[in-house]
Parts: C-alpha cells; structure tokens; sequence
C-alpha cells in the first residue's frame, strides 16, 4: 500500500511539474493547494532534495522546484525515495533483497513466485510513468470530464 507520505509526495511533484515554468513555490502554498499538512510536506521535500529529485532556493522568490524536467521523473523513481522497494516482501526485491528464514528453496516457493510476478508489475508500469504523462493524463481527463 502506498503510503502518505510517498502519496503526498508525488502530489507536491505533479503541482510543482505543473508550475514547472513558474519557478520555486513555497511549502506553504503547496501545502495549502494539495491539502497536506506543512510540517510533514516540509521533511517530504527535503528527503526529495537530498536525492536530487526537487531543488530549493532560499530568500526571496525562493521555493522548491524539480530538480529535473517532468519528463525525467518518474512515478517508480519517487516511490523507492520515499517508502523504500516496490517489493511486497523481501525476498523479491532488487534492492533490498532477503532470503526468507523460513524458506528452504525460494525458486520452488509460490509465494515468491507470485510476489515476483507482481513486483515486476508494478515496477513496469511505475517505472514507466512520469510526472509529465500523469499531468498530461489528468489534463485529458478533466477535458473528456469536464
């Protein structure tokens, strides 16, 4: 399950790939737009910073801003930084990998099997989606919508 904090997360990105031309935005004026308390924005966008995904600015027309094009961002990319592997256990994650204790052969195991099949899943289609085509998306629909 997606947690608050990477939800919050990706919907300060998509604000700020939005106003991407616009140049630094406040926490605030996120916070206030997205509906997300200030504090925790705050320590969401400073995790974001020390990966290199946004860029802040301080003084005045200071803010925070992507630290690369909407386009090279993607939704996979923001989740790992923010609620660690897609994996739904460990033993099929690529990045955090461990052998379950109590398995004695995990190639033989359906479990793992499965939870493979979805980790691959969900890594194609996160890995596969960026701020950009999510903004592009949504635009489209409120369109079709509207």
């Amino acid at each position: 399950m997606l947690s608050k904090k990477a939800k919050y997360g990706l919907k300060a990105l998509l604000m700020l790939a939005r106003e991407s031309r616009r140049g630094p935005v406040l926490v605030a004026e996120i916070a206030a737009r997205e509906r997300i308390p200030k504090k925790f924005l705050g320590s969401i966008l400073l995790e974001l910073k020390h990966h290199g995904i946004v860029q802040s600015k301080k003084g005045s027309g200071g803010g925070y801003f992507l630290g690369r094009t909407p386009g090279d961002i993607t939704l996979g990319t923001v989740i790992r930084v923010l609620d660690g592997p897609l994996a739904p256990i460990p033993c099929v994650s690529q990045t955090a990998y461990m052998r379950c204790e109590e398995c004695v052969n995990e190639h033989a195991c359906g479990v793992h099997l499965v939870m493979k099949e979805v980790r691959d899943s969900t890594a194609r289609i996160l890995d596969g989606v960026t701020l950009a085509q999510v903004n592009h998306d949504v635009a489209a629909h409120v369109l079709r919508v509207g």
